[in-house]
């Protein structure tokens, strides 16, 4: 059924103490039933970690190389073709890519032994900016997997 007018996105208000809007729908990430102060104190904590443990005067410039390196370029889909279904690779879009790092890094800071949520998040950004840990190599096998099933890509519609 066709809309009367076309579906504008939602835009995201900018953080107050950096101004990004990107760094607003992070700590959208991080926040848990509707408690958004906590999790503007968890983002912002952490942050001021990072600096501390890597000694940066910009700890903002290394969260922005964390999530460009979690970024993914490609992922699979599944189409039903025939009886069979086929992971089909397609490129992501320019918010979803920024969402799915978003996404990759809260989870698996979450899942790391740490003291508290800020030092595991920070943990996480550090290790996400060395381009190791567990959110870079989520992303490593998703690109693994699109590449592996690229012979599917002709079913892509």
């Amino acid at each position: 059924m066709p809309r009367k007018k076309l579906f504008r996105k939602r835009v995201t208000a900018s953080d107050l103490k950096y101004n990004s809007a990107f760094i607003q729908r992070f700590i959208n990430g991080i926040m848990k039933n509707g408690k958004k102060r906590l999790a503007e104190k968890v983002f912002y904590d952490a942050i001021d970690i990072m600096g501390e443990k890597t000694k940066s005067k910009e700890p903002i410039s290394l969260f922005n190389k964390a999530i460009d390196n979690v970024k993914p370029s490609l992922e699979v889909k599944s189409r039903r073709v025939g009886g069979s279904t086929y992971q089909i690779p397609i490129e992501v879009p320019a918010d979803r890519r920024g969402s799915l790092a978003i996404r990759w890094i809260i989870n698996f800071a979450k899942q790391r032994k740490g003291k508290n949520m800020q030092e595991q998040l920070a943990d996480e950004l550090i290790d996400a900016a060395n381009n190791t840990g567990s959110a870079v190599k989520k992303k490593i096998d998703t690109h693994k997997m699109a590449e592996a099933n690229k012979a599917f890509a002709h079913y892509k519609w």
